[in-house]
């Protein structure tokens, strides 16, 4: 089974004194890239969630937002801390001795002064673990969101192979008549010359023509990737990249072929291989 890099997944924990939330977003990448956005009082997690995503994932820009919303936090704005006050307190008056001139705080800038209202947030330690399963959790769903845009990838490529298929075997037979058409006119611009060859001659020119333009090869070879494409496919994994090598191989044998036709129709077959090719390559970019 492959996977597409491309996928989003959400999801949600209840935990002492809130609630959490991650939000994973994928996109293609040549290698594993993790961007991880984080309020200043959760950084300490970040490995945490780095860990999870590099233990379920092998390829793509991953972008992580881990969020804490406090219960009941308007209850809490009524409660101050009385100790964090008094050390407030005491610090304004030595600082109102030293300088007179000095305005007092407000109480305002009190209450609003770090510590003085009770926190919300709980220390990064004691919601460790819950982090690890929700972004374990974020992180299976991201899996299956990519397995499934994968499966359809997937489909699409095995279309353009047997599209691919189809085209090789309508040159297959191409080469043979190109060479009786060869051989009739080398005969008859030879007759109208008034010369008098030999079919020993004849025989001659046709062989070198016939290496010139020799295509067996790069055919058999254009069935080969095919069906190679095709085990990688079957197979699964992460296999993007093996992927995108038989994509450039295949692309190389239809310019041979293109460059050696000496038919309208072998230059149509492959100009419609390469279509199919570039069409290929843009999907399996997207391949883990």
């Amino acid at each position: 089974m492959i996977a597409s890099m491309t996928g989003f997944a959400a999801a949600t924990r209840e935990v002492a004194g809130g609630q959490l939330a991650v939000e994973l977003k994928s996109v293609n990448h040549r290698y594993l890239e993790f961007q991880c956005r984080l309020a200043d009082d959760l950084r300490a997690l970040e490995p945490v969630l780095r860990e999870a995503v590099a233990s379920g994932l092998t390829r793509g820009k991953v972008d992580c937002r881990l969020t804490f919303t406090p219960a009941a936090a308007g209850e809490r704005a009524l409660a101050p801390d009385g100790a964090a006050m008094a050390a407030l307190a005491e610090a304004s008056a030595r600082a109102a001795a030293a300088f007179p001139q000095a305005r007092p705080l407000s109480v305002y800038e009190v209450l609003h002064w770090p510590g003085v209202l009770a926190d919300t947030l709980v220390a990064p330690d004691q919601i460790r673990e819950d982090v690890a399963k929700l972004a374990a959790q974020a992180v299976g769903d991201l899996t299956q969101t990519r397995r499934r845009e994968g499966d359809k990838l997937a489909q699409v490529l095995r279309e353009r192979l047997d599209s691919m298929a189809g085209l090789v075997a309508k040159a297959q037979p191409l080469m043979p008549e190109v060479m009786n058409a060869f051989r009739e006119k080398l005969a008859a611009r030879l007759a109208e010359a008034a010369a008098a060859p030999t079919d020993e001659r004849i025989q001659q020119e046709v062989v070198l023509y016939a290496a010139r333009i020799d295509v067996d090869e790069e055919l058999e070879r254009l069935v080969a990737h095919v069906a190679e494409f095709r085990r990688v496919l079957d197979k699964g994994g992460a296999c993007g990249k093996r992927l995108d090598f038989l994509c450039q191989e295949l692309n190389r044998e239809a310019n041979t072929l293109g460059s050696k036709s000496v038919s309208s129709d072998m230059t149509r077959i492959s100009v419609e291989l390469k279509v199919l090719i570039e069409q290929m390559r843009e999907q399996v970019q997207n391949i883990e």
